[in-house]
């Protein structure tokens, strides 16, 4: 029973769409604090917009709303559960908290005698209201950064006048730094003063002098009604004071901290939380720390709530806070609850690390042309990657061979900038690729203090770059054939991957690959275990490394590999990698029910996967979890080591499908539809060609390798031209052009961004609607799952675009195509598994635009809307184990779904808001009507014309 008899049913308010600022990260804590709810048999009332989360299954919680996060929709609910006893509002984010406070200011809570549990709204008011803030924080004894608030323009700029610059502007009850920024020069002081004021929803802003050079940290808490406090994580950034958390490096344990100053700072968290608000959950804080001997302590803000970093720190230290944390806001103490990952010992522990985290964003500027790419308190970043290992190198080159923008780790693979100017410029201004940038400066000669003075980049990181470029050096001497053991393992501890060293000895991946097994350098697998071995670790939660043998006293030489391999029939899941625009948290919400289809048919399920956001890397999701980069290198190794029956490729979006080819060289099996059959959909000429034996039409295309190819190819299309590259994700590089001239200029400008890429080039049926289908087949039976007909027309792209399940203006004839073309497509391609085919309808007759056989993004918005577990039946369909036949489809909607794309244009300045074919949302909600008459559609469809932009 828990702690508080009377609770017998909460209401969890989830995050709503994904934006720049509040990622999946949500999705993980919400659904970790509903089944830790459900687990006391408590009845959970969910509310949130997003389709494409796990949290919103129905399997989740008890009874689900996929309702807009509005004060209207929380009365309707609670008129529908007029026994809900408690609210749960920290586990969705600013949105979830903002909505808390809206419906306390209202009175709604105490008028449906609800609740609030895992913090009070006092909480909430003192850390958001940073004038009230700052004053507790002094009558409590924390020291703060001189600052003052201002409410006006006017008081902005008296205050401004008398602190001097630097400056930094933070606005009040805002997300994801909205509105802050670092004020270097007076002359751009009043503009960034005025947006400030105007993004806080209470048109107040706190002025701060700028602590130039003071390094960062956060700590991650959990404090129980009886008063204990646990610090779960340190977490250290690399990047000094000035960018967003959100946007920094960072690393735990803290790398560069004293003890001393360590103790001092949990300390003062611990004060800071016990001061704020008498309540029992989760909390984050951060401070900056002075760079000199002294080491003084400034607090920046404390997150009364379970936030971004939360996480990060649970897949860091194995420590799931979310769920504690709801343990926690039910009344249980730390000291009643179990560790979840060693079983036997008590919550009430730090987590103790004999690792290394590094975390890196995930940015998509190239999404937002014109938009200033340089990192500072607002946050621009759409996802983040994490790497595990036994040293900060190791941890480090993971994280950035796991961010997929073709680099295969740092230096050692040509890519490097050798430019002066553009070096220093990337250190001066921090910039979305300045962890590269560090290791191009020290790689030209710019010395270390230089480096530092510049960036403000502690010492002892920097010299860690130093070390990586000396041995990069060391090993360029040698080539395949002589470098010795020692060398080659040293190298392979740091962090650098096969190609690297391959560059480096100017040989073939392969070769070095092969030369490692020679040498018996291996990779070895150990747990993320909380208690640095301490304890035996129950749950199969593995990252790899390199170790030296161990000589035992019989004379036998080994590597300790903790992954001890099981004789089940296994089957891996392929994860997809960081957030960014065009692949999202829908193909995490696929995956992990992949692994959940594939238990039930009896396999060890086995997810690879880099995100430290998402619940397939929750440690219980999955039999066993790789926290690897999805990265060719680390799954050959791990698929060696597991031998598994086959690998699932198509649950990961583009990350997992571009394996698909190396997976099939190497003779691995793909579990569902081949590589070949994927290739052919991706490869424009083929799949044409296969249109034309079907009789299917397509809008009328040629392929260009060059600009001059490219005129030649207008004569004979007729003006307006799409243009893509071939093999690539939400539509990147795509564009209508209406003459030669933009033709022209944005054929040379793909091919200098992708050399050797093949172009498309499309006649643009303009005017044409847009349809789309997903369907499941087994290479002989097709069900058509979904249908959708797109409100803004044909050339938006389709996840920019409001989608209406079912079409709300096909007729008869366009369906009866859409169907026969899609069910042709479907077994032309040998599809086993999922697929989805877009459709320009004009004149009544459906051309295709493309089909893509693998999951699409808009899988789960489909099974959310008709209430049906289609990618648990696909996935059974891919294993063999079952016929798209034996499935009872029985899809259940009243009236029309709308997927309504959400923006984070705001922030970003200056930037082109128009739509068009590559795609710019970041996230989605889910819209249900009754019918066409909603005002919420004609709104929309009003407006469909305006958005095209050519």
């Amino acid at each position: 029973m828990p702690k508080k008899p009377k609770l017998k049913s909460i209401l969890i308010i989830g995050s709503g769409p994904i934006v720049i600022g509040q990622a999946c990260e949500f999705d993980y804590s919400g659904t970790q604090a509903l089944r830790s709810l459900r687990e006391d048999g408590i009845e959970t009332v969910l509310i949130n917009s997003n389709p494409a989360t796990i949290m919103t299954d129905p399997s989740m919680a008890d009874h689900v709303y996929l309702l807009p996060l509005t004060t209207k929709s929380i009365v309707k609910i609670l008129k529908d559960h007029p026994h809900i006893d408690a609210v749960l509002p920290t586990m969705g984010g600013q949105t979830a908290l903002n909505l808390c406070i809206e419906a306390d200011e209202k009175g709604i809570w105490e008028d449906f005698d609800v609740e609030i549990i895992g913090v009070n709204i006092d909480a909430i008011n003192i850390t958001e209201d940073r004038e009230k803030f700052r004053e507790l924080m002094l009558k409590i004894g924390i020291p703060m950064a001189p600052q003052a608030t201002a409410t006006s323009y006017l008081k902005g700029k008296e205050i401004a006048q008398e602190f001097g610059f630097p400056l930094i502007i933070r606005a009040s009850f805002t997300l994801g730094g909205a509105g802050a920024s670092f004020v270097y020069k007076e002359e751009d002081f009043d503009e960034l003063l005025t947006r400030g004021l105007e993004i806080s929803p209470i048109h107040e802003v706190m002025i701060d002098k700028a602590l130039i050079g003071w390094k960062e940290y956060e700590l991650e808490l959990l404090r129980d009604s009886n008063d204990n406090v646990v610090i779960i994580c340190a977490i250290e950034n690399m990047d000094p004071i000035g960018i967003h958390t959100g946007d920094s490096i960072t690393v735990a344990p803290a790398m560069t901290l004293s003890d001393k100053t360590y103790q001092r700072m949990r300390d003062m968290a611990i004060h800071m939380m016990r001061n704020i608000g008498d309540f029992a959950g989760g909390c984050n804080v951060q401070f900056a720390v002075s760079p000199d001997e002294n080491e003084d302590i400034i607090a920046i803000e404390i997150n009364p709530r379970v936030s971004r970093s939360s996480a990060l720190a649970s897949k860091a230290t194995g420590y799931p806070i979310a769920k504690i944390a709801a343990k926690l806001a039910l009344g249980y103490h730390l000291d009643e609850l179990q560790n979840q990952i060693t079983k036997s010992t008590s919550a009430l522990f730090e987590p103790t690390l004999d690792y290394v985290i590094v975390k890196i964003p995930r940015w998509n500027f190239d999404k937002f042309e014109g938009s200033d790419r340089r990192l500072g308190l607002q946050m621009k970043s759409v996802g983040e990657v994490m790497g595990i290992g036994r040293s900060f190198q190791e941890a480090l080159h993971k994280a950035t061979q796991s961010l997929e923008i073709k680099r295969n780790g740092l230096g050692a693979d040509g890519k490097g900038y050798k430019d002066y100017d553009q070096i220093i410029e990337k250190l001066t201004y921090a910039s979305w690729d300045r962890v590269f940038a560090i290791y191009d400066a020290i790689q030209m000669g710019i010395p270390l203090s230089r480096i530092h003075e510049i960036t403000k980049i502690d010492m002892w990181f920097l010299k860690q770059y130093e070390e990586l470029y000396f041995l990069e050096k060391e090993i360029s001497t040698f080539t395949i054939d002589t470098i010795q053991k020692d060398l080659l393992l040293e190298g392979k501890q740091k962090g650098y991957g096969d190609r690297q060293i391959a560059h480096m000895l100017g040989c073939l991946e392969s070769q070095v690959y092969n030369k490692r097994e020679e040498l018996g350098v291996n990779r070895v697998f150990k747990l993320v275990d909380t208690c640095a071995a301490e304890f035996e670790a129950k749950t199969p939660y593995y990252y790899s490394t390199f170790e030296s043998d161990v000589e035992t006293t019989d004379g036998k030489r080994y590597a300790d590999n903790e992954s001890i391999v099981s004789d089940k029939k296994k089957v891996i899941v392929l994860g997809s990698g960081p957030n960014r625009i065009g692949q999202g948290i829908e193909f995490d919400y696929c995956c992990v029910h992949g692994v959940l289809a594939a238990a039930e048919c009896g396999y060890e399920t086995i997810m690879i996967n880099c995100n430290p956001e998402t619940v397939s890397t929750d440690f219980d999701t999955a039999d066993k979890l790789y926290f690897e980069p999805v990265f060719w290198e680390h799954i050959y190794d791990i698929i060696r080591h597991e031998k598994p029956e086959g690998v699932i490729v198509q649950l990961g979006g583009q990350t997992a499908l571009k394996l698909a080819e190396k997976l099939s060289k190497y003779g691995i099996k793909i579990l569902g539809t081949s590589f070949e059959s994927l290739d052919l959909a991706e490869d424009r000429g083929h799949f044409s060609s296969l249109l034309k034996e079907l009789n299917i039409p397509y809008p009328e295309f040629a392929i260009a390798t060059t600009a001059d190819e490219a005129a030649a190819i207008a004569d004979v299309l007729d003006f307006p031209i799409l243009v893509r590259p071939s093999y690539v994700l939400g539509g990147q590089g795509m564009k209508i052009v209406i003459n030669k001239e933009e033709l022209e200029k944005h054929v040379v400008d793909l091919l200098r961004r992708m050399p050797g890429n093949q172009l498309l080039l499309d006649h643009y049926l303009d005017g044409a609607i847009e349809a789309e289908a997903d369907a499941i087949c087994d290479g002989e039976n097709v069900q058509i799952i979904g249908i959708m007909e797109h409100i803004e027309p044909c050339g938006i792209h389709s996840g920019d675009s409001n989608a209406t399940l079912p079409p709300f203006n096909l007729g008869n004839l366009v369906m009866q195509q859409i169907k026969d073309h899609t069910k042709k497509i479907a077994l032309a391609l040998n599809t086993v598994g999922l697929i989805n085919i877009q459709f320009a309808i004009k004149d009544d007759m459906v051309y295709i635009i493309e089909a893509n056989p693998r999951a699409s993004r808009t899988v789960p918005f489909i099974a959310k809307a008709y209430g049906q577990p289609y990618v648990n039946y696909a996935t059974k369909v891919m294993l063999g184990e079952k016929k798209v036949t034996d499935f009872d489809f029985n899809p259940q909607l009243k009236g029309y779904a709308i997927k309504q794309p959400v923006f984070s244009f705001d922030k970003f300045h200056n930037v082109n808001k128009k739509l068009g074919p590559e795609m710019k949302s970041t996230g989605e909600s889910i819209l249900f009507i009754d019918d066409l008459k909603d005002d919420e559609f004609y709104n929309l469809y009003s407006r469909r014309k305006m958005y095209l932009s050519k």
